[in-house]
């Protein structure tokens, strides 16, 4: 068990969303599922949490209801080792959600994803400003990453 894990809070779907999070991951799993009791304060038997993982990263999902929906200030950020992984990526969590800018997308639930190639963070870091001023503006213009396009403006004289 993992000391901090995030907790997300979901108006009566995080079963829904668990399941849905860990079919697109092939590392996941659902680990526990917590059940109201006759103390409330759902209806006794819905799922009041689910714990899941994610390539070792351990999620609760909390049924809380309509309060608090979710916002981009929090996303969660998947590390993509080619294109192919940011295709699948985009592909499947997009599925009823709503694509962003600089690889950003919200999942049919309103969670914020990042989908974003490895080799992205070492352009933008590269000390020769120019490239990664380059590197920033092509981004910028782009809703899903395409890695040959940023390597691209990065080589780009």
């Amino acid at each position: 068990m993992q000391k901090i894990a995030p907790c997300l809070w979901f108006d009566g779907n995080a079963e829904e969303a668990a399941r849905f999070y860990t079919a697109i991951f092939s590392n996941a799993r659902i680990v526990t599922t917590m059940h109201y009791s006759d103390a409330g304060p759902g209806p006794k038997g819905n799922v009041l949490a689910i714990t899941f993982e994610i390539e070792g990263q351990e999620f609760m999902a909390l049924n809380g209801g309509p309060q608090f929906p979710f916002t981009p200030a929090i996303s969660l950020f998947v590390h993509c080792q080619s294109q192919e992984e940011i295709d699948s990526f985009w592909a499947k969590l997009g599925d009823g959600g709503a694509p962003w800018q600089c690889g950003w997308i919200r999942d049919r639930f309103g969670v914020s994803w990042q989908i974003v190639p490895d080799v992205l963070p070492e352009m933008l870091r590269d000390p020769d400003a120019a490239k990664a001023s380059r590197v920033m503006k092509a981004m910028m213009q782009m809703g899903k990453l395409d890695v040959a396009q940023l390597e691209a403006a990065y080589r780009a004289d």
